[in-house]
């Protein structure tokens, strides 16, 4: 049976991979960002699949994190769950 991937399952998959990869270099997504020269909250988006990539920021990202471009594309190991706060327990004005 072929699974269909959508844009967004790409995309977040993309992303998880960049956090995987960067992760495995030690590097902090500040850190990361200021080496490839895109902001933190760009470098953010990417990480969460909120961002539908140029080849060329493909690319870049590739390059930094010294892989080929295609190793992006690799199903991700890790899973981003919801991050945050976590969600409040009980009802309103509750201490």
């Amino acid at each position: 049976m072929r699974t269909i991937e959508t844009p967004k399952a790409v995309a977040r998959n993309v992303g998880r991979r960049v956090a995987e990869l960067r992760g495995e270099q030690g590097l902090t997504q500040e850190e990361f960002s200021a080496e490839v020269g895109v902001s933190l909250r760009y470098l953010q988006q990417v990480e969460a699949g909120r961002e539908n990539l140029t080849i060329e920021s493909l690319v870049k990202l590739a390059r930094h994190l010294r892989v080929r471009v295609v190793a992006l594309f690799e199903p991700a190991q890790i899973k981003i769950g919801r991050r945050g706060r976590p969600p409040r327990i009980g009802g309103k004005g509750t201490s």
